[in-house]
């Protein structure tokens, strides 16, 4: 009796020690992990499933404190772990700072200033001056943007910073500038061969997925171009990103829940696409007007969003 007692003490006491042993080796929870089989996500509130997100994700000042990981695609997502890009460094300038929007995966973050040392050292651009990233957790904007939710997106005005610093509030007023004339023209006097250097220079770098610029921007980028033209590709058209232009990056390789556009199509995009752009569009006819008013499109909520995003918005 005594033996078998001995040998049940034992025995607990090594399963016990295996549990104790399990606990400590935990890995270090991210948004992933919570919600995978093995942590089931816990039930979400009904009233704040139903509230716009752009109001959860616009409340929040500060990132997410999860490793660096974006969740979801670039216009329907969230951002765990941001990086703040500062507001001035050796050759950018952060504007809009009021914004709180200055934030990013650190891939976008480490390429922002990337770009902006090496457009100045080698192409001589004065300096860059940033717009919009994404908010400190990422998700829908109160205004302003469809995408720039999972940290991926940046926008950088044309016009070319200045040889001192921005005061504060000049960051909150002063304007960038058009590069076209018209609808379909570029405007020769504000559009530099600086200009195109610095979007060959910006497009070059291998996580660069995509960069958005107006119709008559591409059709001069294709014009003065020469040499390899592979660039090109990644430059695509797009409505009113004539005053800045718009980087997109590809999802991190590490990052499983983050969504990829698909890639451009092959070519350098100057042929009979570019030209349907650049055609007048017709006048549109007068509408019928409807017995009933269309019904505005519903805000994304919280329950729209990927589950990972729950995550994000109540981690510390």
């Amino acid at each position: 009796m005594i033996l078998l007692r001995s040998c049940f003490r034992k025995g607990l006491a090594a399963a016990i020690g295996l549990a104790v042993s399990a606990v400590v080796s935990v890995a270090p929870v991210t948004a992933e992990s919570v919600v995978d089989q093995n942590h089931p996500l816990p039930r979400a509130k009904p009233a704040r499933d139903t509230k716009p997100a752009k109001q959860l994700f616009g409340a929040q000042a500060f990132p997410a404190k999860l490793p660096a990981s974006s969740h979801g695609s670039y216009s329907r997502g969230c951002l765990a772990g941001a990086e703040m890009l500062e507001q001035d460094g050796p050759a950018w300038q952060v504007m809009r700072l009021s914004r709180n929007r200055n934030w990013g995966h650190p891939n976008l973050v480490a390429y922002i200033r990337r770009l902006a040392v090496d457009a100045k050292r080698l192409d001589g651009w004065p300096g860059l001056l940033v717009g919009d990233l994404a908010q400190p957790r990422g998700g829908p904007m109160i205004s302003g943007h469809a995408s720039h939710q999972i940290g991926l997106d940046a926008d950088i005005w044309m016009l070319p910073a200045p040889n001192r610093q921005y005061s504060l509030k000049e960051r909150e007023n002063v304007s960038s500038i058009s590069m076209i004339r018209g609808p379909y023209k570029i405007n020769k006097k504000t559009w530099t061969d600086g200009h195109g250097k610095l979007l060959r220079r910006a497009a070059s770098y291998p996580e660069v997925a995509r960069i958005f610029v107006h119709a008559a921007i591409k059709k001069q980028l294709c014009e003065w171009a020469t040499g390899d033209r592979s660039w090109l590709r990644k430059v695509r058209p797009w409505y009113g990103h004539h005053y800045h232009f718009h980087v997109r990056l590809a999802c991190p390789d590490d990052n499983k829940g983050c969504r990829d556009q698909s890639a451009p199509p092959p070519g350098d995009g100057c042929g009979a696409e570019l030209s349907n752009w650049l055609k007048p569009r017709p006048k549109p006819k007068k509408p019928v007007k409807p017995a009933k008013p269309p019904k505005k499109k519903p805000p994304i909520t919280l329950s729209a969003l990927p589950r990972e995003c729950r995550v994000v918005l109540d981690a510390e």
